[in-house]
């Protein structure tokens, strides 16, 4: 089996999650800044139909999780998906997704620093939003240089703090629509489509386009397989989270985005700007809405930061092991932590984050284009690798306890639906730079796998059967 514990003499990595850290990434990983903020825009861009958008995004998720959650438990490893691919497809194909998954991290932590010093400023505005942006870097990545045990607590506490902040905005979104909190009232869904243009105000074709939206915001749901690796039993950690996925899509995502669209008007001009969970506690009346927002999205920043520079990091030393990236990123401390790949990681972000301040603002965001579909890559990926190693499986006679549901149908339906949107996205103009982007960074790193190849791609390793209990 290629697991972790069979790393050679140059790294290992150690088992120092505890279950109740996997659990609460499990639960958590999902809960970013873009739920509480950036489902605004798709909120203002589709309507109560945004509904639609969320639900198909996570029974997307949902059985992508299900096709990896088959591989993971059966074979757990630091590098998930891009070893599976590496393995059931070719080095080429591992290669590419890995560097991509990586470079998607790296850019995600100037994105939630940015986040960060902004709310900063607004509470200290004597000191530059940008010095914040860098000093939340660097406090975050001193929790992934010690011990994975040391992030793993830091993450617990962050995750447990997004849990209680979701689950009292759907109570007291509940409470407010029941009329059972005196002076604070809302309109309710029903009310608001007949006053603001139905369900889907605005057409299909404006699901669609916040569909794409809401990928970015799912993306980091895998991420439980990689952290789970580095946990004492990885085959039932990752099927517990893998089985988990469908109730906190269900709660974290679809209630509170139905509570958001029953108490404000998705044509509301504040929507998009303060975003939904800050409006919707406005005109809910709540007290101190927005300095109880910022304290959550801060929170949110800094989790998925932290949570950031550990897959980034986790991924690179994946690569460096398969030979895909320097030596020195498999190289581990004696705390058996990827120090290389770490600091790596996190100089490259604190870069990208200085550039967006200080070099030409269309520089940052062709950056942050070439990350737009790397989310439906790695999904595609990790389909198409569960169909080939399924196969492999069967010519092997490998019984495997834990499975795809529906297998190959489901897995060929997930396969079709994304090469749909992503031609969708090519067609539509407010998304073809960004999928053209990404394709091309695609193919850009695959060439160079191809011309840089060091050795033979590895064969496939027969892959032990594992009970899901």
């Amino acid at each position: 089996m290629n697991s972790l514990n069979s790393n050679d003499s140059n790294g290992q990595l150690a088992q120092g999650f505890k279950p109740r850290h996997v659990t609460m990434l499990s639960i958590a990983g999902i809960i970013g800044a873009g739920l509480f903020v950036g489902s605004g825009h798709a909120i203002a861009a589709a309507g109560p139909a945004v509904l639609l958008a969320y639900l198909f995004s996570g029974l997307l998720v949902v059985l992508v999780m299900r096709m990896l959650g088959e591989m993971a438990v059966a074979n757990p490893d630091t590098g998930s998906f891009s070893t599976y691919a590496d393995q059931a497809i070719g080095r080429w194909a591992g290669f590419t997704i890995g560097w991509l998954y990586w470079w998607f991290w790296v850019l995600v932590i100037p994105i939630e620093a940015l986040a960060a010093g902004h709310i900063l400023n607004q509470w200290f505005p004597q000191i530059d939003a940008w010095l914040f942006a860098l000093l939340s870097i660097f406090l975050l990545v001193v929790t992934n240089l010690f011990s994975v045990s040391k992030y793993g607590e830091f993450e617990f506490w962050f995750a447990m703090a997004k849990v209680i902040a979701i689950i009292g905005f759907i109570g007291v979104g509940f409470a407010v629509l029941m009329g059972w909190v005196p002076e604070r009232e809302a309109s309710g869904l029903g009310q608001l489509m007949q006053d603001h243009g139905g369900f889907a105000p605005n057409g299909l074709s404006a699901v669609v386009g916040a569909f794409i939206t809401i990928m970015f915001s799912f993306i980091g749901t895998e991420a439980v397989t990689i952290a789970a690796a580095e946990s004492s039993n990885p085959a039932q950690n990752i099927a517990r989270a893998t089985r988990s996925v469908m109730w906190r899509i269900g709660v974290f995502y679809l209630l509170s985005i139905f509570v958001v669209i029953s108490v404000v008007p998705w044509d509301d001009p504040l929507l998009a700007s303060v975003g939904s969970y800050q409006r919707a506690l406005e005109l809910m009346n709540i007290p101190h809405a927005k300095l109880l927002v910022d304290g959550v999205v801060l929170i949110a920043v800094a989790s998925c930061m932290n949570s950031s520079i550990y897959i980034a990091s986790r991924m690179l030393f994946s690569l460096g092991k398969r030979g895909d990236a320097p030596a020195l990123m498999k190289k581990t401390s004696a705390a058996s932590v990827p120090r290389a790949a770490v600091i790596a990681s996190t100089i490259l972000g604190a870069g990208v984050t200085l550039l967006s301040y200080f070099m030409p603002a269309g520089l940052f965001q062709f950056l942050l284009a070439s990350s737009g579909a790397i989310a439906l890559l790695v999904y595609l990926v990790i389909a198409v690798s569960q169909l080939r190693m399924r196969k492999t499986l069967r010519q092997r006679k490998v019984t495997l306890n834990f499975q795809m549901w529906l297998f190959p149908w489901l897995t060929w339906l997930v396969i079709a639906f994304i090469c749909a949107a992503l031609t969708v996205m090519l067609v539509t103009p407010e998304h073809r730079f960004e999928v053209s982007s990404t394709l091309v960074l695609a193919l850009m790193i695959s060439l160079i796998g191809l011309l840089t190849a060091r050795h033979p791609e590895p064969t496939q390793k027969p892959v032990a059967a594992v009970s899901q209990s």
